[in-house]
């Protein structure tokens, strides 16, 4: 098992890209919000996740969640399904301020 970690920024964030002649099963995807938790709200910060293809752009037919909110000291898991990517196949993430996010992926090569 591999694991690949990345801080979500307000632009497409390349999470994981496969390299050329590899293929990745995707095990477990994990977003945390690194901020202290805030009743009042101000920590929590929302997320769009997307599967690209390779020479495909971010976009309605590849995003799997839209403005996930994951308030501070939280972490949403997508784990209920995996993925299989081939090469230059990547898995992109976008936030909103603030941008305290950071996902880890797991994965398999197959």
């Amino acid at each position: 098992m591999a694991l690949a970690n990345s801080l979500i920024g307000s632009t497409n964030t390349n999470i994981v890209v496969v390299p050329s002649g590899k293929q990745y099963a995707i095990l477990t995807l994990m977003v945390c919000n690194t901020a202290a938790e805030d009743p009042t709200g101000s920590n929590d910060s929302k997320f769009d996740l997307h599967f690209v293809p390779q020479g495909q752009s971010i976009g309605a037919v590849n995003q799997v969640c839209k403005e996930i909110n994951v308030t501070g000291a939280e972490t949403f898991t997508f784990d209920t399904e995996k993925m299989v990517l081939s090469a230059g196949d990547s898995i992109v993430a976008v936030s909103q301020a603030p941008l305290n996010l950071s996902a880890t992926v797991s994965f398999l090569e197959v």
